[in-house]
């Protein structure tokens, strides 16, 4: 097993990616390794540290403002080569559509509900963690 996983966060509100944060844990399940948090509030900074590499998850906050995770999640599967998997941060349950539009690999609704989140971003870590294996 890999030493950390990296996980972006991408959100406008630091409220938002704290509750990110404080829902995954250092290590949102026991089966995958603890997780290292790289916080971006603008889309330019999603895209260089995506060009850069080494990234396992994204966390993208479907209200965030001028670039809200949806758009951001469709650009990224559509440009970045072996794009991680990117779990979408819903306003409301009716919006699951566009998270299937947008091409995420999962979603969940705001606030974050702690297991629930856990759950979805140890799912998706471990879909990554296999790939690379």
């Amino acid at each position: 097993m890999q030493p950390t996983a990296t996980v972006l966060v991408y959100s406008d509100d630091a409220n938002t990616r704290e509750q990110v944060r404080l829902a995954a844990g250092r290590r949102p399940a026991s089966d995958v390794p603890p997780v290292e948090f790289l916080e971006c509030a603008t889309l330019p900074a999603v895209l260089a540290h995506l060009d850069r590499g080494g990234i396992d998850v994204c966390v993208l906050d479907g209200e965030t403002v001028p670039a809200g995770g949806m758009g951001v999640c469709r650009q990224i599967k559509d440009e970045i080569f072996d794009c991680p998997p990117v779990l979408l941060l819903m306003g409301r349950p009716q919006d699951a559509w566009l998270a299937t539009w947008s091409r995420a690999d999962a979603a969940v609704t705001l606030p974050v509900e702690p297991v629930g989140f856990a759950d979805a971003l140890a799912s998706l870590l471990r879909r990554r963690l296999a790939i690379s294996a």
